[in-house]
């Protein structure tokens, strides 16, 4: 399965520690964010990668070309500082063209969430995987479900109406991918779309029926916004990769 790795930003949230470094190039134990992801891709099915960068665009393909376990390479947005990461999927719509999956630049995951992505029916064009949990904030990017149909996805919908959140990981098949293409052009035309976050375009074909989800099924994730994430990711991430935690993988793998 082909995955687009959206890496554009600078993560101003994260300043100081974003002035001169990407945040998919920050470190989290002894290799970068972007290495944790492309390592949890190889292992878990991934078949190439384009990693999109825009800030410190040398930085990333630094990263990116030594790492030599998957076919990966970079598409640059020149104009990341202009968009949101809506205008990044537009500049890479090329890359649309097949079965896909997009995943945030700043989504840590365990491998078995992408796997578990990749093995679900397609019974809808779009699938997002999705997490519950006791309470969310402002800065979620919310969901409201009806079973497993994505109805609406949006960071500012009613806490109290809320079935989950977001972690940043959709597939698309091929009719999906023509859809979400279509939905990018379209919401293109208009200037004032360069600010939106691409899942704007997916809210919209949620509401037209085309949008299922997934659940992380309580496997771990977090994403790296805000210097508290950061240090959460430091601890964690690592820790997915031990002796004893990839032996535990192994023995649930076996028992399911």
């Amino acid at each position: 399965m082909k995955v687009i790795i959206l890496s554009a930003g600078q993560g101003r949230r994260l300043l100081p520690y974003t002035e001169s470094t990407p945040k998919c190039v920050l470190e989290l134990g002894d290799r970068s964010a972007l290495e944790w992801q492309l390592k949890a891709l190889k292992v878990s099915g991934a078949s190439e990668v384009v990693v999109v960068s825009g800030f410190q665009a040398p930085k990333v393909k630094a990263v990116v070309e030594g790492f030599t376990d998957l076919p990966v390479r970079v598409s640059h947005n020149p104009f990341y500082a202009h968009s949101d990461n809506l205008g990044t999927c537009w500049i890479v719509r090329h890359e649309m063209h097949q079965p896909f999956v997009i995943i945030n630049g700043d989504t840590m995951f365990e491998p078995d969430i992408f796997a578990n992505l990749l093995a679900a029916p397609a019974r809808y064009p779009i699938t997002l995987v999705t997490n519950r949990k006791a309470a969310y904030d402002a800065d979620d990017m919310k969901v409201v479900l009806d079973g497993d149909r994505l109805l609406r996805v949006d960071k500012r919908l009613d806490v109290n109406a809320v079935s989950g959140e977001s972690i940043g990981m959709i597939r698309f098949t091929e009719q999906g991918a023509a859809l979400f293409r279509r939905q990018l052009e379209q919401m293109m035309e208009n200037e004032s779309t360069l600010k939106r976050w691409y899942l704007s375009a997916i809210d919209g074909l949620a509401e037209l029926g085309y949008v299922g989800t997934v659940s992380t099924n309580g496997l771990a994730w977090c994403e790296i916004d805000s210097p508290d994430d950061l240090a959460h990711a430091q601890k964690t991430v690592p820790g997915w990769w031990t002796e004893d935690a990839l032996r535990a993988r192994e023995l649930e793998r076996s028992d399911s």
